[in-house]
């Protein structure tokens, strides 16, 4: 059964930085498409970056600049580094995996929380 466990949310103020970490188990890592989502409430999800198996990466513009995802094949685990960081970054994120069987499937974490006060 795969899982995803998402960790490394917290608290900072307004131009810190965080690193979300995403640990998959249960299948092979490196075949996934993975992706961090955000959302806070009466919002719907949105994409914030993505990272294909092969390596390329996509971000939201509004994180363009200040986020870097990246992943570890050797560790199961998918990052995302948060640089200045602002108060409207404030969401629940979640971690999402996609692989093809037959057509894509997507398993998701259990989200983190990540708050920026000004």
């Amino acid at each position: 059964q795969v899982q995803l466990v998402e960790s490394g949310g917290g608290l900072v103020q307004a131009g810190g930085s965080l690193r979300l970490s995403c640990a998959v188990s249960g299948s092979i890592f490196s075949r996934f498409d993975m992706g961090w989502y955000r959302q806070v409430p009466g919002k719907q999800r949105e994409l914030v970056a993505a990272i294909t198996s092969g390596g390329s990466t996509n971000y939201a513009d509004s994180v363009k600049g200040r986020f870097t995802i990246s992943r570890d094949n050797a560790k199961n685990t998918v990052y995302l580094q948060m640089n200045s960081l602002r108060p409207e970054d404030t969401a629940t994120y979640y971690c999402k995996g996609q692989r093809f069987v037959m057509q894509p499937i997507d398993y998701w974490g259990q989200g983190t929380q990540v708050t920026v006060s000004s």
